[in-house]
């Protein structure tokens, strides 16, 4: 089943009652930190309580680890518990630099069914997401870390989301070239306004699939940018619709209200699909 990402919040997994109240939420995945949001001492009791929330709740919903940089003291202690997280969805690396980086976190998982996801936030990570989304067949989702590569940057921080697109481009077009999904990085602010939802609709036309979210009150503008409309919905199934009669006709395309269908359409259509299914 494919996991939806329209709107994740991340919650500190050292905070038992935030990260409680981010496991309630309609998040279509919860990913508890063990990086930013933990200090170095706190770092082992974080793990296991994240262990604890993941064994309660992952049979039911999306949870996720963020863990700490694979070149951390952490990191190895980080996946060799999420490798025995049966209910765990992913891990998702921070600061992925290299392809080295996301096959050494395969590696470390074994054979476990937990995914991976990589987070791009250094200068070297975006310059090589081509490589990196590529690295093993066990990711599932790219993402963009603004904050830290901003500083890496030299970048001023409050810029207009648009300042990024070079950035956002080269990021989607690696993950679309290695089929895995794109989601933007959280908006650096805790409040559901304009700038917020400008922001999320920005990435969402250029194709990203979703956001990270930092604060419960955006998730639902959240979920409602990433939704597609019933209109959207209805001409998705259409196009699919007049593929498939095309295709039992013979006929490698089709036509329909004036334009024509092909496998780039149905690729198109299938993920509106995928993001508008219904909720359980």
């Amino acid at each position: 089943m494919v996991q939806r990402r329209r709107g994740v919040l991340v919650a500190p997994a050292s905070d038992d009652r935030k990260a409680r109240k981010a496991l309630a939420s309609i998040a279509d995945e919860v990913v508890l930190d063990l990086e930013d949001a933990v200090t170095p001492a706190n770092k082992d009791s974080a793990r296991t309580a994240a262990a604890e929330l993941v064994a309660e709740f992952g049979a039911d919903r999306a949870v996720s680890l963020r863990i700490n940089a694979i070149d951390t003291p952490w990191a190895s202690d980080d996946l060799a518990a999420c490798a025995q997280m049966p209910n765990l969805t992913s891990v998702v690396l921070p600061k992925a630099d290299t392809p080295g980086d996301l096959q050494e976190a395969d590696k470390q998982l074994g054979d476990s069914a937990v995914r991976l996801q990589a987070l791009l936030e250094t200068p070297r990570g975006i310059r090589d997401a081509g490589t990196i989304c590529a690295a093993t067949d066990r990711l599932d989702a790219v993402l963009i870390g603004y904050a830290d590569l901003g500083a890496s940057l030299g970048r001023a921080s409050g810029l207009p989301m648009r300042t990024w697109h070079v950035v956002q481009d080269s990021v989607l077009l690696a993950a679309r070239a290695a089929g895995v999904d794109v989601i933007d990085g959280p908006h650096l602010t805790i409040a559901d306004d304009d700038a917020f939802r400008d922001a999320k609709r920005w990435v969402r036309d250029l194709g990203f699939d979703g956001t990270w979210v930092i604060h419960p009150a955006q998730l639902a503008s959240a979920i409602e940018i990433f939704t597609p409309d019933a209109d959207a919905i209805e001409d998705a199934r259409r196009v699919l619709e007049a593929l498939e009669k095309a295709a039992a006709a013979g006929a490698g395309a089709a036509e329909l209200d004036g334009r024509m269908l092909d496998e780039a359409l149905a690729v198109s259509a299938r993920r509106v699909l995928a993001k508008g299914a219904v909720d359980e």
